[in-house]
């Protein structure tokens, strides 16, 4: 089985936690609301707005993009579970979010169909190829269409977990091409790493104009039943937020 397929089948069985847990992310869904960050910069972006979710998972943030007046939101994910658990969520609950199992970079969606793309939260690690992904979120947005991704800072894959001090992995490089997750939920499955200048230079080179670009000591996801990492106290770089405009 090649690293590929078995990143694809690991995030899949990942998935179930989706299915597993319907009724309670139902019921998250009907409130959720974006990050601060989030809504400060997409709130005026949002009301009337097309928007594509690339690697959407679960789709709750796109109950809350609806909920700052989005449209509607196309999700897209490798995960058939997590896509047959999201269209459901949203036909239960009536609103206008539709998804389609479809794998980056290449998708089937139609070209300037969106006027933002949002993504991010985990999303970016699985890219192998980011210069092919932002060319594609490119492709997806009409011209003057929005990009925007709060992902996980490229340094987090560095940090430990101790409780005590923060401290820099012994087996992890930043400039490491990729890494195996040894966490829940993707446990096994192989993670893609680009540097932030890496980052930048590729949504540059696709032709966005680059609007916003913030590191933020906070982190987008918590693991159930850990203590508080160090690495979270404030003082590190734990997310980032990015704001393109296409040209």
């Amino acid at each position: 089985m090649s690293t590929h397929e078995h990143t694809r089948q690991a995030w899949d069985e990942a998935s179930r936690k989706h299915v597993d847990e319907y009724a309670e992310l139902r019921d998250e869904a009907r409130t959720a609301r974006l990050l601060p960050i989030e809504e400060e910069l997409l709130a005026p972006l949002l009301p009337g707005a097309r928007v594509v979710h690339p690697q959407s998972g679960h789709g709750i943030d796109d109950h809350a993009l609806v909920r700052l007046g989005a449209a509607s939101v196309h999700g897209l994910d490798y995960s058939p579970t997590a896509v047959d658990a999201a269209a459901r969520r949203a036909r239960d609950l009536a609103v206008p979010c539709t998804y389609e199992v479809a794998e980056l970079p290449h998708t089937p969606a139609p070209a300037g169909m969106a006027d933002l793309v949002y993504t991010g939260k985990g999303a970016l690690i699985w890219m192998e190829d980011l210069d092919a992904w932002a060319a594609e979120m490119h492709r997806l947005l009409r011209p003057g269409g929005h990009l925007f991704v709060y992902e996980a800072h490229p340094l987090v894959p560095l940090w430990t977990w101790d409780a005590d001090a923060p401290r820099v992995r012994e087996d992890r490089s930043y400039f490491g091409a990729s890494h195996v997750n040894d966490t829940f939920p993707a446990r096994g499955a192989v993670e893609h790493q680009s540097t932030l200048a890496g980052l930048v230079m590729t949504v540059l080179g696709a032709g966005f104009e680059l609007l916003h670009l913030a590191e933020h000591p906070e982190p987008f996801w918590r693991p159930e039943g850990e203590a508080p990492a160090a690495a979270w106290d404030g003082r590190l770089p734990n997310a980032l937020s990015l704001l393109a405009r296409r040209g």
